[in-house]
């Protein structure tokens, strides 16, 4: 037999299992990593140096290393320190899930803040002037127009940078979490068949990237009409 379903269809429930856990790294590191891109991208397009300067600092670092590393520098770097192992962080980073979403927040509010950035510097002008002859101060010109417009403009890309943080999440695997790729790990060492174990973690990759691309272009259809060219 040239592929083994029965090994297959009994690894199911850890799979399924492994999505679970896959979703919830990506449901916890997109939330928090929005929350910190936010204030992240107003800092970036500020024209004080002291405040763009320690913005753009943290995503070219941020962006400038590998993922796998900023991971095993949280989950594994940390804990030889003393004062870390004995502080009040430790339970938390003594954690791999914990440290997992950490560091998946971490990476992709870099992007996400260059990435709302750029749509807010992309931002009409007439926009920010009717703002302003309506007499809103810059809190409310960020809270009611340029957030609120950046935020829609942006979908397109921003649904790049999901989809790139759904295959980010493999690496959770590595600090012996149990999320699709690691229930493709535990089927090969148990069956020795990893062509079976990791074309299967594949299919759900793609199911999952499948489902994210759909809800996105629903979005987009939704909240960007408005860019749409009219029809003559």
């Amino acid at each position: 037999m040239l592929f083994d379903y029965n090994v297959v269809l009994g690894s199911l429930p850890l799979y399924f299992g492994g999505v679970l856990v896959t979703l919830k790294l990506l449901i916890i590191a997109l939330a928090v990593g929005l929350l910190l891109a936010v204030p992240l991208a107003i800092m970036r397009v500020s024209r004080q140096k002291l405040v763009n300067f320690p913005a753009w600092l943290y995503t070219y670092v941020i962006r400038g290393t590998p993922m796998l590393v900023q991971l095993y520098l949280l989950y594994y770097g940390l804990a030889q320190f003393e004062a870390v192992r004995e502080s009040f962080l430790w339970p938390y980073l003594s954690s791999a899930t914990f440290c997992a979403c950490l560091a998946f927040a971490i990476n992709t509010s870099a992007y996400t803040a260059e990435i709302l950035a750029g749509s807010l510097k992309a931002t009409p002008p007439g926009e920010i002037e009717a703002a302003k002859a309506m007499g809103m101060s810059r809190g409310k010109l960020y809270s009611r127009i340029l957030l609120p417009s950046a935020l829609r403009r942006a979908l397109p890309q921003y649904s790049n940078e999901v989809i790139m943080m759904l295959h980010t999440t493999s690496l959770a695997s590595v600090v012996t979490l149990i999320d699709i790729t690691g229930a493709a790990k535990t089927v090969s060492s148990q069956y020795y068949l990893p062509f079976e174990a990791y074309v299967t973690a594949g299919l759900f990759y793609l199911a999952l990237t499948f489902i994210l691309v759909r809800l996105f272009k629903l979005a987009e259809r939704r909240w960007l009409a408005y860019l749409a060219p009219r029809k003559a």
